[in-house]
This record gives structure tokens, sequence and C-alpha cells, in this order.
């Protein structure tokens, strides 16, 4: 999944959404469970008070009396951090009751402290415990039978808060365990989400790289119904291209043949005056020919180069031009090694490649003397442009060139040799085939001692 890649956008949107929603949700969960415990705790504080409080001052005396239901098994275990106390205030003589936890120990009061009252008249504080522990007291004023004018008395009950952090840290542990693995969870959905998603346009991919190869025709396939008509519109768009092209040979077949019959006309007659003016129309009508050749040639490979899905495989091409020079050169011993990639295949159009390498084999023969070379290899697939591509070379054993010469060869019409057969056009052709399928021609040194001719090109 690469930075700039749609699914990585989508992927990476929902998990910055899991992972802001996630932990919100998360502590919102955690401070309601944190509140509700602790009015749980506070609620079962004020219980053990309101027990307490009606045990002990529920009596017709002056002095408390020590309560006979304790409500917690805990009150009675040394330093459990559940405590109950009653103690009279104000310096007042009085008798002091406390809980078996609280051994000798003595609870602070709330009152002495200045705490304020709730609404049901109680007070809350929490303190260090006689162990250290941090411990909530709940404190209520009372008179023994509830009667105004007797002793002020502090009924106190706490209970200790470790046990309420412990009981929220064990369920904050566990929901962050959860929500991670949810989060986890979440998000391999959401990657499972977006490949399956996004599959369609995968198939839509192979489907061009097959148009592009030559392995199909057009974009089949069952497809979901938002990318249907994107897969109308490809398909229409194959078609027209084909048409195009197939219009732009139609007009150049028409025009070729408009041209050459009325050139051939004129140089047949101007051949048969023997006249300086005549021999000079001839001439210039062959100039002629050979210019509207070479531009309606340029015409038709630029339709074909554009055109989709047209592949050449390399060697069925090369065999037989091979053989046919070899025997045209029957009387030099011209002998061609050729060297080609068993996957080479080129992008484009048969004949093509056909008239680039007939002009570069026909050129290595008439130069070198005994040996050319021929070689075509393909480079790996280049990963960021996903295309690969196809190196030509010719070579041969001849007089070569000076790099003077190297750069005037390629232009058109231009011959080093007039004593040679040709046009001078060769190798001009080949470079505008090349560059028209978006590749190149470098003419260097041939190890051989002659000329090597080096082409790049699109292969499948």
């Amino acid at each position: 999944m690469r930075f700039n890649s749609l699914a990585f956008r989508l992927f990476a949107t929902s998990a910055a959404w899991t992972l802001l929603v996630l932990p919100l949700a998360g502590y919102l969960i955690y401070a309601l469970y944190r509140e509700d415990v602790q009015v749980s705790f506070d609620a079962q504080l004020k219980k053990l008070l309101t027990a307490l409080a009606v045990d002990s001052m529920n009596t017709t005396g002056d002095q408390p009396v020590p309560p006979q239901n304790l409500y917690e098994p805990l009150f009675e275990v040394t330093h459990s951090g559940w405590y109950w106390q009653v103690r009279p205030l104000d310096n007042a003589q009085g008798r002091t009751l406390v809980s078996s936890s609280l051994a000798s120990e003595v609870l602070p009061s709330p009152y002495d402290r200045k705490f304020p009252t709730d609404l049901t008249g109680t007070r809350w504080m929490n303190v260090p415990g006689p162990h250290g522990e941090t411990i909530r007291i709940l404190e209520v004023i009372d008179t023994p039978g509830h009667e105004p004018d007797k002793t002020k008395y502090s009924v106190i009950v706490a209970g200790p808060l470790n046990w309420l952090e412990e009981t929220v840290a064990k369920f904050r542990n566990r929901l962050t365990t959860a929500l991670s693995l949810f989060g986890l969870g979440l998000m391999g959905v959401t990657l499972f989400q977006v490949r399956f998603g996004l599959l369609p346009l995968r198939r839509i991919e192979q489907g061009l790289s097959s148009i592009r190869s030559g392995a199909a025709a057009k974009l089949d396939g069952q497809l979901p119904a938002e990318i249907e008509p994107l897969q109308s519109e490809l398909n229409a768009l194959i078609q027209s291209n084909n048409e195009i092209v197939d219009r732009a040979r139609t007009q150049v077949g028409n025009l070729a043949h408009a041209l050459k019959t009325p050139l051939a006309v004129i140089t047949n007659e101007a051949r048969e005056d023997k006249s300086p003016f005549a021999s000079k129309v001839a001439q210039q009508a062959q100039i002629m020919r050979d210019q509207v050749s070479h531009y309606l040639d340029r015409a038709r490979m630029a339709a074909s180069a554009g055109a989709i899905g047209r592949v050449t495989p390399f060697e069925p091409v090369a065999e037989p031009l091979v053989r046919a020079l070899e025997r045209i050169n029957r009387d030099k011993g011209i002998a061609i090694r050729m060297s080609v990639d068993r996957d080479a295949k080129f992008q484009g159009e048969k004949q093509d490649l056909e008239e680039m390498l007939g002009n570069l084999l026909d050129n290595a023969c008439k130069w070198g003397r005994k040996n050319v070379q021929l070689k075509a290899t393909v480079s790996p697939l280049d990963v960021k442009s996903k295309t690969r591509r196809l190196a030509i070379t010719v070579e041969d054993d001849g007089p070569g060139l000076t790099d003077e010469q190297r750069k005037k060869i390629g232009k058109r019409g231009m011959r080093l040799d007039e004593t040679k057969p040709g046009s001078g056009l060769g190798l001009s052709i080949v470079s505008d085939l090349a560059t028209s399928y978006r590749g190149s021609m470098a003419l260097e040194a041939s190890p051989l001692g002659g000329l090597l001719v080096r082409l790049d090109l699109p292969a499948v």
C-alpha cells in the first residue's frame, strides 16, 4: 500500500477516526463507571451509617449503646479499612464506642475540621487511615434518643478508597484491553474492506494491461454498477481509437496512390526525353517520390504508434529478415549472428518493426565485411511506470564511422558514400519510427570495429 494510493487514503482516514473515537468512548465509559462505583460506594457507607446511628442512638439513656448488628464483617478485622466510631463532641463527657477494626486508633471528625454538610446533614471527608490507607469518612451528628438537649455525638463510618480504586483500575484495564483488541480488529476489517472494495479497480488495471499487451481487445468482465459506466466509456474510447487509426491508414494509402501514379508518369515521360531539362525533371521527380514516401511513412507511423494493443513477437520478424539478407549477401560471405530473449515482444506494429530491422540489417550487410550481430534483450519491469523496454543492437565489422560522421548520418537524405545503393532515408526512417513509439536510436562504435546502432523501444 503506497503512501499516495487511494487504498492508503481510505485506510488512513478510517484508522484515524478509529484512533480518535475509541479512546474518547473508552474515557466516557470509564468516567461513567467510576462515577457509578463511587455512588454505589457512598450509598453503602450511608446505609452503614444509618444503621449504626439507629442502633447506637436509639436509647432512652444519656449514653450511646453498642450496635447489635454491624452489617459488615470487616468491622471485626483489625485495620481492614472498614471502621465505625461513636464519640462525644465539644469535649463533653460521654462514652466512646469504636469498631474492633479500629483497635486503639481514633478517626478524625469532619465536624471538628469544619467540613460542610450535604443536603441530608451528613459530612464527607477523605483522609489517611490508621494503617496509612486512604479512607472515606461519612459523619452524622446525633444525640441519644434523638433528643436535642442531650450530648452531641459524632457517628462515623469509614470505608477504604483503595477498594474503590482497585475496582475501577481492574475495569479500566479490562476496558483498555477490550477496546484495543476491538480497535485492531476494526482496523483489520477496514483494511479488508478497502482491499475488497477496490478490487474491481485492480481488475480494470489488469484488463487495461491485457489490452495494451494485445491479449484482449476490450475491457470485459462483470463490474460493480458504479464502475460499469467507466467500463463502457473505456471500451468506446478503444473502439474510437481503432477507428481513427483505420481511417488514417486508409487516407494515407489513398494519398500514396494519388501522388505516386502522377509522379511515375512524369518520371517515365522525362526519361524518354534525353534533353538536360528532362533529366533535371526526372531527377527532381525521383526526389519528390522519395520525399512523398518518407512523409507518408511518417504519417502511417504516427497513426499506428498510437494504436492500442499492437504486439509483435521479435523473433518471428527477425528470422526471415536474417535469412533473406544472408542469401542476398552470399557472395560477400556475410554471417548474421542473432541473440534474442525468448520473451522479447515489441509493443507496436509488425511492419514498423520489419522496417526498422530491415534498414539496420541492410546497412550492416552493406558495410560489414563478414560479421553482423543482432541482439534483442528485454529489461526488467519498472515498478513505478509498470513498463519494460526492448533494447535492440545491430553491429558490423565494417570500417565504422567517426564521431563527426555519426552526427551527420542520421539526417534525412544524408549519404556518406554515393557508390552504395540507397536513398539515404534508411536511418532517418528508423529514427522517426523509434521516436514515434517514444523510443530512441543511438549510433556508437562497435567492438567489432564497425558501427553499432542501438534502439530503445517499448516492450510488452
